[in-house]
């Protein structure tokens, strides 16, 4: 016998989805807190190791603190030659990718160009320079570093006030929990030279592969700063802009 209940099929299913549904967001909500997260290469600063258009994959969980979570986590502490992306001690709200120069205790200077950490020539396969080596004072700052009597534009002030105090021989000292970081397009990057140190806190993880790379059309993008519009261009032309072969690629 009828019970007179009316059942809708295509409704009793509607919780279990919503569940699966939330389940969904809150690993993805987990993925991107603790584990990768994706970013935009904006700028030339790492050319030619990362280039504007690279899209790139963070791995959040390579660098950890000290403590009961480096022992159950594959952590490791940040060393020399490591690219990071991190927040910018200037404004946090911006995140800037470079390569760490120096760690806690390093000796940093750098002469016609080259760099020097304690004393000994660094071996930078991965450096990039565009523009001719010259006498100004712009390039006398960025290559003879550090310069503590030549203020140049660009120079944060406070950290003019601190480099004063941690120069000895005409070596930068880096202080302990802090890493001097520098971008591998030394012609063109604003970095630990001109701002300061990166804290330990401020390191977000190390960029683990480009997932996409998209190059500029020159005379075809649509209208800066339009987001939409640019993602209507991008899906449109798809095949032509990828750089396919910086798809898929490691950073190192």
């Amino acid at each position: 016998m009828s019970s007179g209940q009316i059942h809708h099929p295509r409704l009793s299913g509607w919780p279990e989805s919503l569940q699966w549904l939330l389940g969904v967001v809150t690993i993805a909500i987990f993925i991107v807190s603790f584990i990768v997260q994706a970013f935009q290469i904006p700028s030339e600063s790492m050319e030619n190791t990362l280039l504007i258009g690279d899209y790139l994959l963070v791995d959040k969980l390579h660098f950890g603190a000290d403590g009961f979570w480096e022992r159950i986590l594959p952590y490791r502490k940040v060393k020399r030659g490591d690219i990071v992306v991190f927040h910018y001690p200037v404004d946090p709200r911006v995140h800037f990718v470079k390569r760490v120069i120096g760690v806690p205790g390093d000796h940093i200077r750098l002469v016609n160009r080259r760099v020097y950490v304690n004393a000994v020539p660094a071996v930078e396969p991965y450096v990039h320079y565009f523009r001719p080596h010259d006498s100004g004072p712009e390039a006398m700052f960025r290559d003879d570093f550090p310069r503590l009597n030549l203020p140049v534009a660009g120079l944060n002030g406070a950290w003019w006030l601190e480099m004063k105090k941690l120069v000895d021989n005409n070596e930068l000292i880096v202080p302990e929990g802090n890493y001097f970081v520098m971008g591998d397009n030394r012609d063109d990057s604003l970095d630990s030279r001109y701002w300061g140190f990166v804290p330990q806190e401020n390191i977000v993880g190390r960029p683990l592969v480009i997932y996409w790379s998209m190059r500029r059309q020159e005379g075809s993008d649509p209208i800066p700063g339009d987001k939409l519009a640019r993602f209507v261009y991008a899906m449109s032309h798809l095949m032509q802009i990828t750089r396919w072969d910086r798809t898929l690629r490691l950073v190192q």
